[in-house]
């Protein structure tokens, strides 16, 4: 009775805290104006005049890719959003973050009410910078929309692998052929089912994953090529839209990487006129900012819940949450090829990051189901930061704190 009692209270704390939550991040949404290079990718670029319509997007990326950067699905969907108007522009980033909540909680496997709002709290909260990377138009382009797809990219794959501890990977070890099909056709019948149509939908979603950032494309495509892997050596054949879309993630990451614009920008950075000593110093201190200011409240957070449930529970991480974390881990290190590492670019790792100990809560609570109201406070303290965080600039824009 008082458990009953207990899952109601906190269900009803969750549904009250989304709404302010929500609340919040719309008006946020509202008073952050169109800056910097919104301003510009308002225009065709290469002309002093506002673009009018998809044809002008597309000479304006064209013109981009060649001048300035290879990231053109990034500022395609930034223009979108700006040609739709700054209103609807606010409705939109709060729509995608909400998706992205989904989307986390789908690579995580915690598809429960709170569990979407710890997600959405951590994204929040545990930010390096909020502002640029989820409320700026051009940051919500480049790093808020396109996370949506990457997800949704390592979802495809990261479903196919089977766990340890299950059916058919107990099978497979066991090298029973009986047993492997046994395994198959009950694992299908627990609810992996084939996702209609991908062998179609897979090949623009690889190209959008690849084509997204320069340390979060290549990052994805390695996963989903370890992946192919590790299927071909556990079942001896692998399934035609994972190598579509594994080649299409290539393709994308290449064209984004290999822009002439890449090359244009990268030679008006005051630091590639130094020496390498000095450049590799540079960008090794780039690195140890990320892991050790940019990302530290995120990986501290990652590295409680880990021992609590690898060292004191004694419970695997999984293969699944090892290919994330190693994602993280590739995505974050990628960042030593370029010269600037601003603290939005990590959002793609901080994502990452918030799937895994998702995923490790939930092992967590299958097992101690007595520890859901702590899980449930450490949910509450990244959202109040969350909140803060929005609640303080709010206040100063209202002329409530001078």
């Amino acid at each position: 009775m008082m458990k009953d009692k207990s899952r109601k209270l906190m269900w009803i704390l969750t549904v009250i805290l989304l709404a302010v939550f929500l609340m919040v991040l719309q008006k946020t949404q509202i008073e952050i104006p169109f800056m910097m290079d919104d301003l510009w990718y308002s225009t065709m670029l290469a002309e002093d005049r506002p673009i009018e319509n998809f044809s002008d997007i597309m000479k304006s990326q064209v013109w981009h890719y060649y001048n300035w950067g290879g990231r053109s699905v990034t500022h395609a969907i930034l223009q979108l959003t700006l040609l739709a108007g700054e209103r609807a522009a606010d409705i939109l980033n709060v729509l995608v973050t909400l998706l992205l909540g989904g989307m986390i909680c789908l690579v995580s496997e915690y598809r429960r009410l709170p569990a979407f709002l710890a997600g959405l709290s951590m994204v929040l909260g545990l930010n390096a910078n909020w502002k640029m990377s989820m409320f700026w138009q051009a940051g919500a382009a480049n790093y808020l929309y396109i996370t949506v797809f990457i997800l949704a990219f390592l979802y495809c794959y990261l479903r196919e692998l089977p766990e340890e501890g299950s059916l058919l990977f107990r099978k497979k070890a066991e090298g029973d052929p009986a047993g492997r099909e046994t395994g198959e056709a009950e694992e299908q019948s627990a609810g992996l089912k084939a996702l209609p149509g991908i062998v179609f939908w897979i090949i623009p979603l690889g190209i959008l994953a690849g084509w997204s950032n320069e340390n979060m494309g290549p990052a994805v495509w390695v996963i989903s090529f370890v992946v192919i892997l590790l299927l071909w050596k556990e079942k001896g054949s692998i399934r035609l839209w994972m190598v579509l879309g594994n080649l299409a993630c290539l393709a994308g990451s290449y064209l984004c990487i290999a822009a002439p614009g890449n090359m244009v920008r990268s030679a008006q950075i005051a630091e590639e006129q130094y020496g390498i000593f000095w450049r590799l110093f540079l960008r090794g201190y780039a690195e140890c900012k990320a892991s050790l200011e940019y990302l530290f409240p995120v990986l501290l957070v990652l590295g409680f819940v880990w021992m609590l449930n690898c060292c004191v529970l004694k419970q695997s991480m999984g293969r699944r949450n090892a290919l994330l974390l190693f994602c993280a881990l590739l995505s974050w290190g990628a960042m030593f090829l370029s010269p600037h590492y601003p603290d939005r670019a990590t959002f793609g790792t901080l994502v990452l990051c918030v799937c895994v100990i998702l995923s490790l809560s939930r092992k967590i609570l299958r097992r101690r189901a007595d520890l859901a109201w702590p899980f449930w406070c450490g949910m509450l303290v990244c959202w109040l930061r969350g909140m803060y965080f929005c609640g303080e600039y709010l206040a100063i824009v209202w002329g409530w704190i001078r």
